[in-house]
């Protein structure tokens, strides 16, 4: 207990507590019938067009859920750390500066992410936000969540399945003189590219 909170085992610490976070808040939101996951892997993906064919693509991303990739990197920055400071520790009777020792971790951990992701991407399910399973969500009905949505300026919304998985996509008005609010119940009918669709007012917003 006294390694993990010497102020030099700080950052692997928070490492470590956030990985514990990060766990609370998906279990919750899966039991809200939600996912932290697919809404991070829309965010994620959405924002850097082109990840997976950068160095990103070589930790796996794209091919394993970012959420799952960060917790494993998150643990391995945190153990090979502690480690560090343990064996420093056990060696010459000190703990490693975090100047020294998080730079050290944060090079050692990446291998260890793309090893795991490897293997993850082997055994998991192939990512519910693939190309293939975005398709069969056009016709049906998504409310809007966070922002307003204009031409060209699309807003999250949520939407699910015929097997009730949701997913998290981006929806934008057909019409120039349209908007979309949150809270609004809209009709998606046409897929732009990845998770972005245009979409029309629900006709029938009772039925959402």
């Amino acid at each position: 207990m006294e390694l993990l909170l010497a102020p030099q085992s700080l950052p692997f610490t928070a490492a470590l507590v956030l990985v514990l976070l990060i766990g609370i808040v998906e279990t919750l939101a899966v039991l809200s019938g939600l996912t932290l996951s697919g809404w991070l892997d829309t965010l994620f993906i959405d924002s850097l067009p082109g990840a997976t064919d950068s160095w990103l693509g070589w930790l796996h991303v794209g091919r394993v859920p970012v959420l799952v990739l960060l917790v494993t990197w998150l643990t391995a920055f945190s153990i090979i750390g502690v480690s560090f400071n343990a064996l420093a520790y056990g060696l010459f009777g000190l703990y490693v500066y975090p100047l020294l020792s998080v730079p050290a971790a944060l090079v050692f951990s990446l291998p260890l992410v793309r090893l795991a992701g490897a293997g993850l991407a082997k055994i998991l399910p192939k990512d519910e936000t693939s190309a293939v399973l975005l398709e069969t969500l056009v016709g049906r009905t998504a409310l809007v969540i966070n922002g307003t949505a204009r031409v060209n300026y699309p807003a999250q919304a949520k939407v699910k399945n015929e097997h009730g998985q949701t997913f998290y996509v981006r929806v934008e008005p057909e019409q120039e003189t349209q908007t979309f609010s949150a809270g609004q119940s809209v009709l998606l009918i046409k897929q732009i590219s990845g998770t972005r669709f245009l979409a029309i007012a629900n006709p029938r917003p009772d039925l959402l």
